[in-house]
């Protein structure tokens, strides 16, 4: 059976999400079944900048969602990349959530952590600290936005919750070279994959993302319990294709997602209708080196 993906209009932060989560709701309902313990990942790579981070409406929407089949507390984990999670919660909004929806919040940061194998620029065996309570976690949502990127071209679901795991220090350790990081980031991924991916794409960035970027109003949603078929697919929304991504390339290749979208199943919008072409990072040719090493390591 093919993966599905769902896709929608947006005409809000909540809207679009909102709309592509019902889209998919039996299967939401049903992989949550016997889940004890749901955390919610959004991104904040920057806790000041709200066009680089995941928007409280977004949230909101998966938590309206996903609150009807889940009773148990829901965790809110993030390690901002450069400041303590207090910051964005406060200057996001977030912590009003706490009012209607009784989350707690975690600095993933600042949590215990698990020793997880990656490698450095001389594809040797490194190791990086991964946050224990994400790890633990046995229903994972990534709330992404559809970024580009300066060091693996794009940013969405899976990067979001990888990188944004690995507590202080290692984000930037991660950081081996265009080869070395698309590879960790596929590592990684196979130890805390979402279980549900979801992007918030009323706005988006590009250019100098994933912080300094311009916005692009895309005014689309997407979601998926099938995370690399999602970020594929919103890809090619963003005009990129997914075979370009490394750690996307990664993940089809050892047969964790499908990324060809001849094998997705698209419901909602067509892509067709919402896609646009993002502006890529300056470095974006250069990122694009990791293939012919990869094909060189391969000889």
């Amino acid at each position: 059976m093919k993966p599905k993906v769902a896709v929608a209009k947006s005409e809000s932060h909540y809207d679009g999400v909102y709309k592509a989560l019902k889209l998919i709701e039996d299967e939401i309902k049903e992989s949550l079944k016997g889940k004890k313990k749901v955390l919610i990942k959004p991104n904040f790579v920057s806790t000041s900048r709200q066009l680089a981070a995941t928007h409280i409406d977004a949230v909101r929407a998966v938590l309206d969602v996903i609150s009807k089949y889940y009773l148990g507390k829901i965790i809110i984990g993030e390690g901002p990349a450069a400041s303590p999670l207090i910051n964005g919660l406060r200057n996001f909004g977030y912590l009003d959530l706490q009012r209607k929806y009784d989350v707690e919040f975690i600095d993933l940061n600042e949590d215990d952590y698990v020793m997880l194998e990656g490698v450095n620029s001389e594809m040797k065996p490194i190791k990086f600290r991964m946050s224990k309570t994400l790890l633990e976690s046995d229903y994972r949502i990534s709330v992404a936005l559809p970024k580009t990127h300066d060091a693996v071209i794009v940013t969405l679901s899976i990067k979001n919750i990888t990188v944004g795991g690995l507590v202080n220090g290692d984000k930037s350790k991660i950081h081996q070279g265009y080869k070395a990081i698309n590879l960790n980031i596929a590592m990684l991924a196979r130890h805390v994959m979402p279980n549900l991916g979801v992007i918030d794409g009323f706005l988006g960035m590009e250019g100098r993302g994933p912080v300094s970027g311009d916005p692009v109003e895309l005014r689309a949603a997407a979601a998926s319990i099938h995370p690399v078929s999602l970020d594929a697919v919103m890809c090619r929304i963003m005009g990129f294709n997914p075979l370009n991504i490394g750690y996307l390339y990664h993940l089809n290749k050892w047969g964790i997602g499908v990324i060809d979208l001849e094998n997705i199943q698209i419901i909602g919008e067509s892509i067709e209708n919402l896609s646009r072409k993002f502006k890529p990072h300056p470095a974006y040719q250069r990122m694009l080196s990791w293939k012919a090493e990869n094909r060189a390591s391969a000889c």
